[in-house]
């Protein structure tokens, strides 16, 4: 729980509650000249300086109420998503916007009224988060929310509205009453009506726009991983049948080897036929590992080392460095092909990462500590921001411009050989991706696991 509130977005939140709080200590009346308005409309009634101080008295309360209104939506918003419960989106606000007023109340020698505009604003919060339904960011929120909050300001200097709870503050209702007085009452009121309804429509009809622009987007995502799902799948099932198929060549020919070894006396084709027969062992057990994802044998770290530059060290424009300080007779005990793949996806992933970058070079290292091999990727490209950190695992997440299966399959992979993965992510110096694999799947050649 402590670490939730310790998170450096929550705290940001925390400090636009408190900034609300505090606003009307050092932006009052007399910093934006409405108490100079104020005072020229009791000395001199008039239309024009009324509309002028009805507008600056509109925009001094968005901008005070601005701040605690967006802090308290926010962390609502925050603190349901990372807590799994909806509800606290709503009741966060509801329990904080008032206590905001309290707290003003406390201290402040001008009464902050808690009246109709306070009631639809958190109304407003509502019906955005049942609009949203999760669909819609909090950034976009914010920026409905901004205009909603200035429109329904101007219903404060709406005289008809005074018996209903609308601009009961002294300021609000001394100007109702001083357009009254000069029979400006209903111009004044015709004037804040019509601003308020440009705002709220304005506001209603971004909020919907926005809501199905990012419900399209996430659909045309979901659909890219689906499409990019689909055609792995066909082309893998197609694979399959083909390495399936070599089963019955290599069975011919490890039939027509034994006989060529049975029938033969010279020593020397014998040793071509021993050859033979081991490469096709070999050939056999890399097409189990293909047909059966579980298949797993004991590979020595030399060889699949061999493995991976054969299937991947092939980019002039990089440099490739292999720093091998884990003995190379070590051996472990995985399905080779399916490793060589993880490792493969990280190399490609470096690659990329240092595509921009002057000197390009990716590192493959191997290491024993604490009794366990560590197998890494690294390479010296911009790193990865603090947010894509967070996303790298996720299906379909990608930086390139193209849908991708992030670290989601070498994750998969590692979690089947009772590895773990660590991620050394130096931002603006490159990344290392580290695949630990645990003694108990580690043997020395040649000897007992």
């Amino acid at each position: 729980m402590r670490a939730v509130w310790m998170r450096k977005s929550i705290l940001f939140k925390v400090f636009l509650i408190l900034l609300g709080i505090s606003m009307p200590l050092w932006l009052g009346v007399e910093e934006v000249g409405l108490y100079r308005l104020m005072g020229e409309l009791r000395v001199d009634p008039d239309g024009n300086t009324l509309m002028l101080a009805a507008f600056v008295l509109v925009m001094l309360n968005t901008i005070r109420a601005l701040p605690h209104y967006l802090g308290a939506l926010l962390l609502g918003d925050e603190l349901g998503y990372r807590f799994h419960k909806p509800w606290l989106k709503v009741i966060i606000p509801v329990f904080i916007i008032p206590a905001v007023y309290l707290s003003i109340n406390s201290y402040s020698p001008l009464n902050y009224h808690f009246g109709g505009p306070a009631l639809l604003l958190l109304l407003s919060i509502l019906l955005l988060h049942i609009l949203g339904k999760g669909r819609l960011r909090p950034i976009l929120k914010s920026f409905v929310l901004v205009q909603i909050l200035f429109g329904i300001q101007w219903l404060d200097t709406v005289t008809l509205l005074s018996a209903y709870g609308f601009g009961g503050g002294p300021i609000s209702s001394e100007l109702k009453s001083i357009a009254i007085n000069i029979d400006y009452g209903f111009t004044l009121s015709l004037y804040s009506l019509m601003l308020c309804s440009i705002f709220v429509v304005n506001a209603v009809v971004l909020a919907v726009y926005l809501t199905v622009s990012e419900q399209k987007w996430k659909i045309s995502r979901d659909l890219d991983i689906v499409r990019g799902e689909v055609i792995a799948s066909r082309s893998g099932r197609e694979v399959l049948h083909l390495v399936h198929d070599l089963k019955t060549p290599l069975a011919l020919i490890e039939g027509l080897n034994s006989l060529i070894e049975l029938k033969t006396k010279d020593k020397e084709i014998k040793e071509y036929t021993e050859n033979i027969s081991e490469s096709i062992t070999s050939t056999s057990n890399m097409v189990s590992e293909i047909l059966y994802q579980e298949k797993k044998n004991w590979c020595s770290l030399k060889r699949l080392i061999e493995y991976i530059r054969a299937n991947k060290i092939d980019d002039h424009a990089i440099t490739f460095t292999f720093e091998l300080e884990a003995d190379e007779q070590l051996e472990l005990f995985i399905n080779k092909i399916r490793i060589t793949r993880a490792v493969v996806n990280l190399i490609d992933n470096a690659c990329d990462a240092v595509s921009e970058t002057n000197n390009p070079t990716v590192i493959i290292r191997t290491a024993l500590i604490d009794n366990e091999l560590w197998l890494g990727v690294l390479d010296n490209g911009k790193g990865i921001s603090k947010k894509d950190l967070k996303k790298i695992y996720q299906p379909g997440f990608s930086t390139k411009s193209h849908p991708g299966v992030g670290l989601t399959f070498v994750n998969n992979v590692i979690e089947v050989h009772q590895a773990r993965m660590k991620i050394e992510n130096r931002q603006g110096n490159g990344t290392a991706f580290w695949m630990i694999f645990p003694e108990e799947v580690l043997r020395y050649e040649y000897t007992d696991h």
